[in-house]
């Protein structure tokens, strides 16, 4: 009991010198590299604290080579560009002033519903209140407004169209069948909702879509009384 004991006492206070030593961003936003490490050196650190049958240098030994790792991956961060894209990405613009780019959202592994959670997160919640939208490389969301985006949002927007998928709840939600929204899509040269990204609909009847590849746009049709 002692023996263990005293071996956690060590290794603790060997993994908190290395986490210290590894700075401050270790302890907050982490690249994906960071991640690994600090995964890595908490498995390190319970294997010699549990099995008196390792030898405690064999978990210290495990535990600072990890963390001349991290420096030598540091080095290779600050001092060449193309070196830190590959071992910590790259920020992705996930929407920009022509609307969602879906093509960087697939190669995050994200979808459109994801998007509109993170921005009512950063509290916009309208598609056209914002210029600009992207995933930093350790997954943190930014989002630049525009500057009258509160006059912008009066109303939540509810999904009508996902990624050519119609919402069902939310369309009955709106007192109005299917087809006035297809007809909306018709007038705007689009006869296949498969082919429409997103289209959002606010209380107050204002229509936020965007065809894939095209620029989104908005339409407002002014609803006789907010149902929202």
């Amino acid at each position: 009991m002692g023996l263990i004991f005293i071996r956690t006492v060590i290794v603790f206070i060997a993994t908190l010198i290395v986490m210290r030593l590894m700075g401050k961003r270790q302890i907050g936003e982490m690249q994906p590299y960071e991640l690994v490490i600090t995964l890595i050196i908490a498995d390190l650190a319970c294997i010699p604290m549990a099995d008196n049958s390792i030898p405690l240098l064999y978990g210290l030994i495990a535990i600072l080579t990890v963390y001349f790792l991290h420096q030598i991956i540091c080095v290779l961060d600050l001092n060449f560009p193309a070196a830190k894209t590959v071992v910590s990405g790259s920020p992705s613009i996930v929407l920009n002033k022509n609307g969602i780019d879906d093509t960087q959202l697939k190669k995050n592994n994200l979808d459109v519903s994801d998007l509109i959670e993170s921005l009512r997160v950063e509290g916009y919640f309208s598609l056209d209140a914002v210029d600009y939208a992207l995933y930093e490389a350790e997954g943190t969301f930014s989002a630049l407004p525009k500057p009258n985006y509160q006059d912008l949002q009066k109303s939540l927007p509810i999904i009508i169209f996902d990624e050519g998928k119609a919402d069902e709840k939310n369309i009955r939600r709106t007192e109005r069948p299917l087809k006035y929204f297809t007809d909306i899509l018709k007038e705007h040269g689009c006869k296949d909702i498969k082919k429409v990204l997103v289209m959002t609909v606010d209380g107050n009847g204002k229509i936020y879509m965007q065809i894939k590849g095209q620029k989104y746009r908005v339409v407002d049709k002014k609803w006789e009384k907010t149902l929202w």
